[in-house]
């Protein structure tokens, strides 16, 4: 088997079962990256480049979605004030 096979993840499926999942070449980079990582300054070497690179992602989708139209001053307005976090269920 490959290297891929050593990883696996875990999730859960309908509230109480576990089922296990394989981890992405992504997923695996990651987590091999986390471990090598010698000291604390290096993590969050890591962690703000991560931060950045998704910081990025979220620039150039939200321009994408204002040259497209998809995204205005007045949606900009309307989003103002609101409370859009998902509610926590009782376990």
């Amino acid at each position: 088997m490959g290297k891929s096979s050593y990883f696996c993840s875990w999730k859960m499926q309908f509230g109480t079962r576990m089922i296990a999942t394989a981890i992405n070449p992504a997923q695996r980079l990651i987590i091999e990256s986390f471990a090598a990582s010698r000291d604390e300054e290096e993590l969050n070497d890591l962690m703000d480049v991560l931060r950045d690179f998704y910081a990025r992602r979220l620039k150039r989708e939200m321009q994408r979605l204002w040259d497209s139209g998809d995204l205005d001053q007045a949606a900009l307005d309307r989003l103002d004030g609101e409370h859009l976090r998902t509610p926590y269920r009782a376990l």
